[in-house]
């Protein structure tokens, strides 16, 4: 069990003594955080509302266009590491100012990114912007688990995701209104100018949301640091639990959660970067890109809906047997996404959302379980897999490119396997 500080420099403020005050103290910083996983949630799903856009202002292949998911994602195989140590050493409530005033400045970029309208300036945005986001993720999701019982901790971190889920949600319309209606779409008749003027309104179009994005995470950040929390001291675990392993990475559990994170983030990240191209396409929803968005939102809201479902029935349901459950039911769904046409197809893409809802939460949880003294080490090597979320669309990009959109589907099916072994066997403590 952690213990917690009354005060001190890192700590942000006083805990009162007493089961009740610490409770209420706990449930307040619960409260806090739940903006943070609002917030990266947000950001994070408007990068499916990105790839399309900038897919038509520089005429990328689908290849080109996960280089966005590359850049953003691969912020977390380069920052997890050194963000955990950050995070250590100055306490998880000072990593999530400093995580939030890194991706104030990453939104701030895409101003002149946009003025420039290089598409190398818009992914160094996207970098900047998602290493804000993995010092936070560092900080945020361990803080999570270890403010309470261990044993509810599967709950708390899912409930706190759903959350992050409401920001998925309601990302995709917000990015439908202010950034795809400016979309021309392809142009007939024009003149090389008029394509020219037309490429830079719609390069243009990402301004004012990441200008209002940056304005939201400084005011976090000002919040944040203002705000008295309870502090963790994981040092103190070194009595009871971890004081006999040299790291984190001597956990099979843990390792093997790291594999998890890593299918899971580069599967459900996939999936969702493709869906606004797949439903807009002529023999799935035969739609145009700007209402192909607002269809995104079901995607998310049904991992809203799950998650919060889940953080009260995972209290009475075991957590391995939901995640292989919730896996097998992806993987069949994205078969009949693939094998079928229509609104079949569509319908049947767009509920795997639901089922991916506890998937993160409880991989996260179940990994870190037992670390003890090592949990922000653990919680680096975690947020490292998230690079999964790079990697696996570019895969599914040259897929595309290859043997089409819906057969490349087919990749996160081989995700969903490796999550369902995890929750019935991997996750065990050895």
């Amino acid at each position: 069990m952690a213990s917690y500080s009354s005060g001190g420099s890192q700590g942000g403020g006083n805990v009162a003594s007493g089961t009740g005050a610490a409770s209420n103290n706990y449930q307040f910083a619960l409260i806090a955080l739940t903006s943070l996983f609002f917030m990266w949630g947000f950001i994070t799903c408007l990068n499916d509302i990105l790839i399309p856009h900038l897919k038509n202002v520089f005429s990328l292949n689908y290849t080109q266009s996960m280089l966005i998911q590359l850049c953003f994602f691969g912020a977390y195989f380069i920052v997890s590491l050194p963000a955990g140590a950050l995070v250590k050493r100055i306490s998880y409530k000072w990593g999530i100012v400093v995580g939030l005033v890194i991706a104030a400045i990453g939104c701030a970029l895409f101003i002149p990114a946009a003025s420039y309208r290089v598409y190398g300036l818009f992914l160094g945005a996207l970098f900047v912007l998602a290493a804000g986001v993995t010092v936070l993720q560092v900080a945020a999701n361990p803080y999570v688990t270890e403010l309470g019982a261990p044993e509810t901790a599967a709950s708390r971190l899912t409930l706190t995701q759903a959350f992050n889920a409401l920001g998925t949600t309601i990302a995709p319309l917000f990015g439908a209104f202010l950034i795809l209606s400016a979309a021309t779409g392809a142009v007939t008749n024009a003149t090389p100018e008029q394509i020219d003027v037309m490429r830079a309104a719609e390069a243009g179009a990402v301004r004012f949301p990441y200008l209002i994005l940056a304005i939201a995470f400084l005011v976090l950040a000002a919040i944040f640091a203002a705000l008295k929390l309870p502090h963790v001291e994981e040092e103190q675990h070194a009595a009871s639990e971890g004081a006999d392993r040299p790291s984190a990475w001597s956990y099979r559990h843990l390792v093997l959660g790291a594999v998890g994170i890593f299918v899971y983030v580069g599967g459900e990240v996939s999936i969702g970067s493709f869906l606004v191209n797949f439903l807009a396409s002529p023999d799935i929803g035969n739609i145009a890109e700007a209402d192909a968005a607002h269809y995104v939102s079901y995607f998310w809201g049904g991992a809203m809906i799950g998650r919060f479902i889940g953080s009260f029935a995972m209290r009475y349901i075991d957590d391995g047997k939901a995640l292989t459950f919730n896996a097998v039911i992806a993987a069949l769904l994205l078969l009949l996404t693939i094998l079928s046409t229509g609104h079949v197809a569509m319908w049947s893409v767009l509920l795997i959302g639901l089922f991916n809802s506890i998937m993160f939460p409880t991989i996260f949880s179940l990994a870190l379980k037992g670390l003890g003294r090592h949990t922000s080490q653990g919680s680096g090597i975690l947020c490292l897999a998230i690079v999964g979320g790079a990697i696996l669309p570019v895969v599914q990009g040259a897929l595309a490119d290859t043997i089409g959109i819906q057969l490349a589907f087919f990749m996160p099916i081989i995700c969903y396997i490796y999550i369902a072994y995890y929750g019935i066997k991997g996750h065990k403590i050895v």
